[in-house]
């Protein structure tokens, strides 16, 4: 039975590693970018998920600068090199765990007369080239991002003050910065409990970045084929 580590085990020498002025640069930076994106870079001349994916990718080498630079390397966000396959392996198998619990958690609400699908899809367009290009950024390149910041950079760091400090930090703010319609954001929330989760119970951040791409990936195919 795999058990959450104490907040007195190696967690807490590893969120030593990230410091305030890392935060802070990394915060001041990341939020520049969203500010470039949505108001500097006309929308009327590239296509928008082409602007997300460049201020995605602009996102991932600023905050890989910073730690290598000015922090204390890509260990205190998570990725240990010789772990990164460990990590992939470890997510492959929490996804294929959550895909059968939602499979089965599907059927039961389809037995009952409640149809689950409009529960996850999502406006997508026929078109097979924004398909594709959707696939690269929404359920690759996003995700590799968010991970980074929410569970590498802020999970890590008030990772100090304890598991639940840690986990509802990193979760409020990845559940804010999404885009809400009406009700309560369940996907949001429930995915940001559990890439926490998962990368304090594996301790490398390859395993919510798998289950993260994963997650968004299947999204996006049921979306389109449905």
């Amino acid at each position: 039975m795999v058990c959450l580590q104490s907040s007195e085990g190696p967690w807490v020498e590893t969120s030593q590693k990230l410091q305030l002025k890392v935060l802070i640069l990394i915060l001041v930076l990341i939020l520049a970018v969203e500010w470039l994106e949505k108001v500097i870079v006309p929308r009327t001349l590239f296509d928008p998920m082409i602007i997300l994916g460049a201020a995605r990718l602009l996102q991932v080498i600023l905050i890989f600068l910073i730690v290598i630079i000015w922090g204390k390397g890509l260990e205190s966000i998570g990725l240990d090199l010789p772990r990164i396959f460990f990590g992939i392996k470890k997510g492959l198998i929490w996804s294929f765990g959550f895909g059968l619990l939602a499979f089965f958690a599907f059927l039961v609400l389809f037995f009952v007369g409640i149809d689950p699908l409009p529960m996850i899809k999502m406006p997508m367009s026929s078109n097979i080239n924004q398909f594709i290009i959707l696939i690269c950024i929404g359920g690759i390149l996003a995700p590799v991002a968010e991970e980074l910041f929410f569970r590498g950079v802020l999970y890590g760091f008030f990772r100090r003050w304890g598991l639940i400090v840690a986990l509802i930090v990193s979760t409020l703010l990845f559940v804010v910065v999404h885009p809400m319609g009406q009700g309560i954001p369940v996907i949001q929330i429930v995915g940001g409990i559990i890439f926490a989760v998962a990368y304090e119970v594996e301790g490398t951040l390859m395993t919510p970045i798998t289950i993260h791409i994963l997650g968004n990936c299947s999204l996006f195919m049921i979306s389109y084929f449905a």
